[in-house]
């Protein structure tokens, strides 16, 4: 078990309104939020720096057994 300090009024409107049970599982929404939003970032950073060839075609691909 982590023993954290937390503000309490946030971490109170956050059990609100997330209709969380308990403290523990706002804060384990709350971590699985963060670190999606992080990998979002990663993908995100990647646009643009990968080329495609234009004459790829993905139906072909998919006729091959």
């Amino acid at each position: 078990m982590t023993t954290l300090a937390v503000d309490d009024y946030l971490l109170n409107e956050a059990v609100q309104l997330g209709h969380h049970k308990s403290t523990q599982e706002a804060v384990i929404k709350a971590l699985e939020h963060y670190i999606q939003d992080l990998k979002q970032q990663e993908i995100q950073e990647l646009f643009g720096t990968i080329e495609f060839d234009p004459d790829y075609d993905y139906k072909q691909q998919r006729n091959r057994q």
